[in-house]
């Protein structure tokens, strides 16, 4: 049985970005077309580049707007709580990091549909963690430009690492033979894993000493 036959993995994934999409918009103050704008770039972003890349025609969400159609609904619903009730939202008990937390979940679904569709088309294991690793970023990345602030991948966050472990652990684990579905999950569960461990210790990666 085909892996997005189990659940619509790649679904939530896009309503999770897209979450994150429309948390941004609310930070900046935009507009409700600002909001979906936002929203719809973050989730379907990454899966855009990874269709192009891998040659699929049509990208999936021009075959089958709905994803499209869920990434509006999020942002407008957001939009409709309204400034008072997004940053109590945020605030909450983590400190104002339901953003972070949003991206974290999203990214680590991400890694797993997108190596999973990858491998599907026939791409070869090593380009498919590529393409992984890619459907689970860009979206952030296209977020973040957009908002006009440096994307997470540009700082010192534990984030592409995380996003190619998961990859990593879903491609070598289905090349083996293990189900697709197990495969995704302990994939999903390496991926978001290292990211919150990251988060909630503070870990980063070394940068290189700038010369500014």
């Amino acid at each position: 049985m085909d892996f997005y036959q189990y659940i619509p993995f790649e679904a939530i994934g896009v309503a999770v970005f897209a979450l994150t999409g429309a948390l941004m918009a609310a930070r900046k103050g935009m507009d409700p077309f600002g909001f979906a704008l936002l929203a719809t770039l973050t989730g379907v972003g990454g899966g855009t580049v990874r269709d192009l890349l891998i040659g699929i025609r049509p990208v999936f969400w021009v075959g089958d707007p709905r994803d499209v159609l869920v990434c509006v609904i999020v942002a407008e619903l957001v939009f409709a709580l309204g400034p008072k009730r997004v940053a109590a939202l945020e605030a909450g008990r983590r400190g104002g990091r339901v953003l972070v937390w949003a991206d974290a979940l999203g990214m680590a679904l991400f890694a797993v549909t997108g190596t999973a569709k990858a491998l599907a088309a026939g791409v070869p294991a090593l380009s498919a963690i590529a393409l992984g690793t890619v459907t689970a970023t860009f979206g952030g990345i296209i977020r973040d430009i957009f908002a006009g602030i440096t994307p997470l991948v540009l700082r010192q966050e534990i984030y592409v690492t995380a996003a190619a472990l998961g990859a990593a652990v879903s491609v070598t684990l289905q090349v083996i033979g293990t189900p697709v579905f197990l495969s995704a999950a302990v994939g999903f569960a390496a991926a978001f894993g290292l990211r919150a461990l990251a988060i909630l210790r503070g870990w980063s990666l070394p940068a290189f000493p700038s010369r500014d």
